[in-house]
């Protein structure tokens, strides 16, 4: 595993457990002690982390990672939900692109799509993340329409009144929302009540509703919710998903994708 992957990794089990102390953190990434030893060492210079007497705590100012240090966990799922909603999307349509991990591999596989290489344009993307539109920007058959606004460090994404305002004036055909939970009775939610609002706003221009979220989100809470589960038309996910959340979703009136 190369020192980034490990980085990753270490920061994604701190987040979810709070505390990791050095040889718990060495069996679960199957490297020596030294290592965790030197990895916190130096994710603790960068502010990452707090280091203790054998391990590290959380920090105390940071409760979710940067995107940059995100996707090392759940990667092969991420990649196989992108792959079922870019399938989603007709040629000509206006996609809506929250930020976040797994819309990013949306966005990457909409990219490849063999039917998407020409046209006026192919597709228009509409989007508050940076990362997505630096991404697309490249592709000349691609109309990327990117949000103002003041951009978040953790997700690349512009949040705000100047972001309210340019996604006042368009509608999407489909809005492809990442989320860190999505739970039948509390609705897709966000760890940040501003950037949950931007993707609220996103999914009332839109015709329909797509969440993406890896099977580790589902049946999960946060603090800001993004929508109710009546106002999602679509779940992406993989075929880990409990069958007994999967038939809630359905009985709730969202169709499920199972990737």
């Amino acid at each position: 595993m190369s020192r980034d992957a490990r980085w990753k990794a270490l920061l994604e089990l701190l987040v979810e457990r709070g505390r990791l102390d050095v040889e718990e953190a060495a069996a679960e990434l199957e490297v020596s002690a030294a290592t965790i030893r030197r990895d916190f060492d130096r994710l603790a210079e960068q502010q990452m982390l707090v280091r203790t007497r054998g391990g590290a705590v959380v920090h105390g100012v940071s409760y979710e990672l940067p995107l940059r240090y995100k996707t090392a966990r759940h990667a092969s799922q991420k990649q196989r939900v992108a792959q079922a909603v870019a399938g989603l999307v007709a040629p000509g349509e206006a996609v809506g692109l929250t930020g976040g991990t797994t819309t990013t591999e949306v966005a990457r596989a909409l990219a490849v799509r063999a039917d998407l290489t020409s046209g006026t344009p192919a597709l228009t993307v509409v989007t508050n993340a940076l990362n997505i539109a630096n991404e697309l920007a490249v592709r000349p058959q691609f109309k990327i329409v990117v949000t103002g606004g003041v951009a978040r460090a953790q997700s690349y994404e512009l949040i705000g009144p100047l972001a309210d305002g340019v996604l006042g004036q368009v509608t999407v055909d489909v809005a492809v929302l990442g989320v860190v939970a999505f739970d039948v009775a509390h609705g897709a939610a966000a760890h940040d009540e501003a950037e949950a609002a931007i993707n609220r706003l996103l999914c009332e221009r839109a015709e329909r509703v797509v969440v993406a979220a890896d099977s580790s989100k589902l049946g999960r809470r946060a603090f800001a919710r993004i929508c109710a589960t009546e106002s999602v038309d679509t779940l992406v996910t993989d075929g880990a998903a409990d069958p007994d959340l999967v038939r809630r979703f359905e009985e709730a009136g969202v169709r499920v994708v199972l990737a």
